[in-house]
């Protein structure tokens, strides 16, 4: 039997989305298409008056702006932004997990603390923009002279920025950012530290404590070593010191529930809420039946869908915190000029998603089904298992460094455009939402999640595919991402506050 190229989502939708291209004239759900549908588009499937909501995921994603035909491409040309809230239904139960799955151990490095790490690496962190140059050229030399010496270290990590100074030694903008490099800091995939100050900015080293000699987490200011050349000479005596400790690290058997996951979509197209999101909802929730973590984040993407979220919620306690989240971010874009629906990016569009509703609606799919237990700010220190929601930006490299900031020993990042990432020190995994993607990038993603639109795959079993790949990751196997090189740029603390 020839499989359909198209699909509709809910019972209760008033339009399907194309799998593969739908020629004019063709026969969807019953109704003649009266134009070309390209694969992740909306075409209608019954009349929708003008002002009427438009249904998807058994969600309104906005209204008509025009009288809309059965058979009609439904796209930003006769679609926009409505702030519509349907009711939530009940609740599915989460993917089952076996005890097999609970049973699952992984492969990673026991820490002096107890906790997990997946990788073992070394950090050179910068405190202030003005030591990112010495940071890199200390990074380089480490590598280049020190790292073949030791097997058991994966490399070291220059965790460089653009802030530190000329801002505000008060507020949100300096307690977010000291947040950050604080949780980066003590990240359990790094292993050894190194902090480097220039010696007059804002963010003073003193901020973050000091170590004693021989520790593994050090740091000075390149003021006080006489000057750049001489920083990277001091840095080398301390750095040989440091590995010599964390080189001696082996990897040992750990429960699968010492991962936590952050989860991350980005250059999102009209499959993503299909294929990917759900599918790694699935592994998430699998993890968390666990006992591990899965963190979702980018509060600008859930909005519209964050009812859905809310209704899951372990307390009321924990749906009010998600509440002023989302109350928070209205009145910030309000401030500034724009609106929560100006998200969705020019890529998302050309790929089928019209309103932010629309982005949301699919977003959410990445945390599973299983209940919301924990709400935090962004960065801060992630200690609930199962799903929990971090407050970030839709941007993808801050939200993904305010997660790894908050402990995110990984990262599973869904796309249908092709967005090319790393986050080091958390290994990245890459999900295509569909197969064209995957076969024309395949050098940069891990999965491909396209399968499930063809009818190849189903969301369960693609989702175990996922668990799998991330309890192998967590073992050491090497990403696309982590194979080719990315991580170093992706350090992106959000900037709150004024620039002084």
């Amino acid at each position: 039997m020839d499989k359909l190229p198209w699909i509709i989502l809910s019972a209760g939708d008033n339009v399907a989305v194309a799998t593969a291209t739908i020629a004019p004239g063709s026969t969807v759900a019953g109704i003649e298409t009266r134009e070309k549908i390209d694969p992740g588009h909306k075409v209608a499937i019954a009349d929708i008056p003008l002002g009427a909501a438009v249904v998807k995921y058994g969600q309104a994603i906005g209204r008509t702006t025009a009288d809309v035909k059965a058979g009609d491409h439904v796209h930003s040309h006769n679609l926009h932004f409505e702030n519509d809230r349907l009711a939530a239904t009940a609740n599915s139960a989460p993917e089952m997990a076996t005890s097999e799955d609970r049973a699952r151990t992984f492969m990673g490095y026991r820490r002096a603390d107890g906790r997990a790490a997946t990788r073992n690496y070394i950090g050179i962190i910068a405190s202030v923009n003005c030591s990112t140059t010495v940071c890199r050229a200390i990074a380089d030399e480490a590598n280049r002279t020190i790292l073949p010496h030791y097997e058991g270290i994966d490399g070291f990590v220059p965790i460089v920025h653009d802030q530190g100074c000329g801002m505000s030694s008060t507020g949100d903008g300096m307690n977010v950012l000291h947040r950050t490099l604080a949780g980066y800091t003590r990240h359990v995939n790094f292993g050894g530290v190194l902090m480097i100050g220039l010696g007059c900015e804002v963010n003073q080293l003193t901020l973050y404590g000091q170590s004693g000699a021989g520790a593994s987490k050090r740091h000075f200011n390149i003021q006080d070593a006489g000057g750049s050349r001489r920083a990277v000479e001091r840095a080398m005596g301390m750095l040989r010191e440091i590995a010599a400790d964390v080189g001696k690290e082996k990897r040992v058997p750990m429960s699968i529930g010492e991962i936590i996951i952050g989860l991350q979509c980005g250059g999102s197209d009209g499959f993503s809420g299909i294929t990917a999101n759900p599918a790694l909802g699935v592994a998430a929730d699998l993890l968390a039946a666990a006992g591990g973590t899965a963190i979702l984040s980018e509060t600008s993407e859930i909005y519209g869908a964050e009812h859905l979220l809310r209704s899951r919620a372990v307390s009321d306690e924990v749906a009010n915190k998600l509440d002023e989240k989302i109350a928070w971010w209205e009145e910030y874009v309000a401030l500034h000029g724009a609106s929560l629906d100006n998200n969705p990016s020019p890529g998302n569009k050309r790929g089928g998603l019209t309103t932010i509703l629309e982005k949301s609606l699919g977003a959410v799919a990445k945390g599973g089904r299983s209940p919301l237990t924990a709400v935090y700010g962004y960065a801060e220190r992630v200690t609930a298992p199962g799903l929990v929601f971090m407050d970030t930006p839709g941007y993808d490299p801050v939200s993904a460094t305010g997660q790894v900031a908050g402990g995110a020993n990984m990262i599973a990042f869904t796309t249908g455009r092709g967005s090319c990432f790393g986050c080091r020190p958390a290994p990245s995994l890459k999900l295509s939402s569909n197969s064209a993607l995957y076969a024309s990038m395949e050098e940069d993603m891990d999965i491909d999640c396209g399968t499930i639109a063809t009818g190849d795959a189903t969301i369960s079993g693609k989702g175990r595919e996922i668990f799998e790949l991330i309890v192998d990751t967590a073992s050491g196997k090497k990403t696309k991402s982590e194979l080719f090189g990315y991580g170093d740029n992706e350090f992106v603390p959000w900037h709150l506050g004024a620039t002084l």
